[in-house]
């Protein structure tokens, strides 16, 4: 009984990995006229710029007063 599941089992992680590895070859790369629609502002990787800004803003006063990213201060935020 043990030895049919064991079977079983990699029978399955066999077929997983080749629908895997034939999936990863259907990749084509990207056409000449694909690429405005990546190059538009909402598909950068870090978002909103104003957003990102605001991150660093808060990280930079909490880490402040261990160094962060060269910002001084006490870590209120005040800066």
């Amino acid at each position: 009984m043990t030895m049919t599941i064991m079977t079983l089992l990699r029978a399955g992680a066999l077929a997983a990995l080749a629908a895997g590895a034939t999936g990863c070859s259907a990749i084509t790369p990207v056409q000449a006229w694909e690429k405005g629609t990546l190059a538009k502002p909402e598909m950068l990787m870090e978002g909103d710029g104003l957003e990102t800004r605001f991150n660093e803003h808060i990280y930079a006063s909490r880490e402040a007063a261990s160094g962060g990213s060269g910002v001084g201060g006490g870590g209120c935020g005040c800066n």
